[in-house]
């Protein structure tokens, strides 16, 4: 995504950390990924991430941050909306 000119250094930091949330595999994703993989070879290390990506705690901050990032893109989609009716209006 090419940033505007008019955007300052938080908010390009902002959409770079939505792109990024975007991008990645949400930790639901991860522990199903990682359990059929321990099914395959118990190995250690994938079940201490299994177990890390099962924790409540972690899979409360991954549901909230995807939320928060997906809650802001349709509040930014909605005012460019806004913005281009009242373009139109006038």
């Amino acid at each position: 995504m090419a940033y505007g000119t008019g955007m300052d250094e938080a908010q390009v930091s902002a959409e770079r950390w939505r792109e990024q949330v975007r991008a990645q595999d949400s930790i639901e994703q991860d522990r199903k990924a990682l359990a059929r993989l321990i099914e395959y070879d118990h190995d250690p290390f994938e079940i201490d991430l299994y177990e890390l990506s099962s924790d409540p705690q972690m899979r409360l901050v991954d549901k909230a941050k995807r939320s928060y990032a997906g809650q802001y893109d349709r509040r930014l989609r909605r005012m460019r909306e806004r913005a281009n009716r009242t373009e139109v209006d006038q």
